[in-house]
């Protein structure tokens, strides 16, 4: 028979099979076994990165808004709160440009300025308060309009007294004192200066 003449040689390859068996069997575990853990270490790379992306992502919506109030902060400080010399004469413009627009013409106009002693001079700022006051006639809706552009405009107006009177029917007697603040000429420190 021939497997008596082979037997060494069969003995050989059957030791041969078993290793290759065991090593496969072997190798296969070992190979399941960190192939999971490379798919765990995956699963939480992949877990870390999105949280770092959430994070960045949070970080930069910080700072957009950050420098759009840096913008906002200093365009107020350059045109709603600029100089007396830079902002008085679209002040008194805007005031009565509002009046035409109301129909209600002033017979005249008086003006105060001083030093504010409000907020602006609290806050340690360099501050001057310029008043307008004038007297109108009109209807009700003339003045409440006049009153609404004024809130409404893009200039800084304060209304700071009004005195409503009526001598006949219809027509109202108003005067009105409305006013603004400037930055003194030496004025507060920009938001950049103070930082």
């Amino acid at each position: 028979m021939i497997w008596r003449e082979k037997r060494i040689t069969l003995i050989i390859l059957a030791i041969l099979l078993a290793a290759n068996t065991i090593f496969f069997f072997t190798y296969r575990v070992q190979y399941e076994n960190r192939l999971q853990s490379l798919d765990e270490q995956r699963d939480r790379v992949k877990s870390e990165l999105e949280t770092a992306t959430h994070a960045r992502v949070s970080v930069e919506q910080q700072l957009a808004g950050y420098h759009k109030v840096e913008k906002d902060i200093r365009q107020v400080y350059d045109d709603e709160w600029s100089t007396q010399n830079e902002r008085l004469t679209p002040f008194i413009g805007e005031v009565m440009r509002l009046a035409t627009i109301s129909e209600l013409v002033p017979r005249s106009y008086s003006f105060t300025g001083a030093p504010s002693k409000g907020v602006a001079k609290t806050a340690g700022a360099n501050a001057v308060e310029v008043s307008i006051g004038f007297p109108v006639e009109g209807t009700y809706q003339q003045i409440r309009r006049l009153i609404n552009l004024l809130e409404v405009s893009d200039q800084f107006i304060i209304i700071d007294q009004i005195t409503l009177g009526s001598e006949s029917g219809e027509k109202l007697n108003m005067t009105i004192r409305v006013k603004t603040l400037f930055r003194g000429a030496g004025g507060a420190k920009t938001p950049s200066q103070e930082l």
